[in-house]
């Protein structure tokens, strides 16, 4: 990713949603006026969600979602529901095709977006096989309290009116906060402890140290950056402390114990905790780890799909630390990617790592579900820092 780029994390995630063959396909490349989608006669030619960056003006960076039909059926469309559940998860408004009078499926799907406090419109097919359109208008209203846009992706009507109507629809606040909050100001000296490891071998960055050195630059901080056995000769060049560390979760302890007792010290991973995800949730449950025993069961919940290294945090190192303060018959499970249980309840801690790749709308439906069972729910950083004895004396923005 360069550093100009906006990361597809964070971008307004529009979703669109209808029946099988009612014109979502065809919908988008008209909104973007681009093929973006591939589009037949066929049902269910949109078989797993496609995802499209794009800067739209007046919208700023985006990605559009192309979604399955919810109404699929048999094996192979129980699987494709799946998925267009879990882009609903990612929505952050989310378009509704409507495409005839039986509207139950639609209506659902309205439901769950309005329920969940996610900003949908709904939208009219205008086609040559719709000829019931103020029917269908009518009882959008009745149901939804909303008045639906009539749109044709040939003639291209009504396109700018939904256009509008998504800018009207942008969640207030939408931008997650900051990745350093109120942690640093202009001008303030920032050091990044950045170990390269085998997850960052020689010649690579994380995506997390990226998108925090570009908003250092942003905020007109001073930054400099070292490995862990070049701490002492970082700080020795520096003419005072620096008012922030940011280093790896993995050496917290050993950057704690040489930074000056002016400086705060904080983590990539906690600083993405905050930034992704509800971080008063994340240290809350830090203390469920008190209450463990060898017949409890942690998941550990990574957002990236990788081959097992052999350095892993995830999958390694974090699930030895807990072993070797719990036992060794302590279960240990691991998901990848956006595998997250339906019901989390069988679990006594969940920990998700900062979640870089996924937008901050999925992360919070993932807590929202722990905390619905009451499942305590904590990030890697705020864990490690808990291991260490330090969390307390960690800096975790507002």
């Amino acid at each position: 990713m360069s550093l100009n780029q906006t990361p597809s994390s964070n971008r307004l995630h529009i979703g669109f949603f209808g029946k099988r063959n009612s014109g979502k396909s065809s919908l988008i490349n008209a909104f973007t006026g681009q093929e973006v989608s591939i589009v037949s006669n066929v049902a269910g030619t949109t078989t797993d969600p496609v995802y499209k960056p794009m800067e739209i003006h007046g919208l700023g960076a985006c990605t559009l979602i192309d979604t399955a039909g919810f109404d699929d059926v048999g094996k192979l469309g129980e699987s494709r529901v799946v998925k267009t559940k879990l882009a609903a998860e990612k929505t952050d408004i989310a378009v509704i095709l409507f495409s005839g009078l039986e509207m139950s499926q639609e209506l659902e799907q309205a439901a769950y977006f309005k329920d969940r406090g996610v900003p949908f419109v709904c939208v009219i097919s205008h086609s040559d096989e719709l000829k019931n359109i103020g029917e269908v208008s009518e009882k959008i209203k009745e149901a939804l309290g909303v008045d639906a846009i009539k749109v044709s992706s040939v003639n291209r009507t009504g396109i700018e009116e939904l256009k509008e109507a998504l800018i009207r629809s942008i969640p207030e606040g939408f931008q997650a906060p900051d990745i350093t909050g109120n942690l640093v100001s202009a001008g303030d000296c920032v050091l990044l402890v950045m170990p390269q490891d085998i997850q960052a071998p020689k010649g690579r960055l994380i995506l997390p140290q990226v998108q925090t050195m570009r908003e250092l630059l942003d905020k007109k901080c001073i930054f400099m950056s070292c490995t862990k056995d070049n701490i002492d000769n970082a700080l020795s060049a520096l003419s005072a402390p620096p008012k922030l560390i940011i280093t790896d979760s993995q050496i917290f302890r050993e950057v704690y114990e040489k930074k000056p007792a002016k400086s705060t010290l904080t983590s990539f991973s906690i600083l993405f905790a905050a930034h992704k995800g509800d971080i008063s949730y994340y240290v809350e449950s830090a203390a469920a780890i008190e209450a463990l025993t060898e017949d409890s069961r942690v998941l550990i919940a990574e957002c990236c799909t990788h081959a097992p290294l052999e350095e892993d945090i995830g999958r390694k190192k974090i699930p030895a630390l807990l072993r070797r303060r719990i036992g060794e018959g302590l279960t240990v499970d691991i998901m990848s990617g956006t595998d997250f249980p339906a019901d989390p309840s069988e679990y006594d801690l969940i920990i998700q790592c900062g979640a870089c790749m996924f937008n901050r709308r999925y992360v919070l439906s993932r807590v929202e579900k722990a905390k619905n069972l009451a499942v305590p729910m904590s990030n890697y950083g705020v864990v490690l820092a808990y291991l260490s004895g330090i969390l307390s004396d960690v800096a975790i923005t507002d």
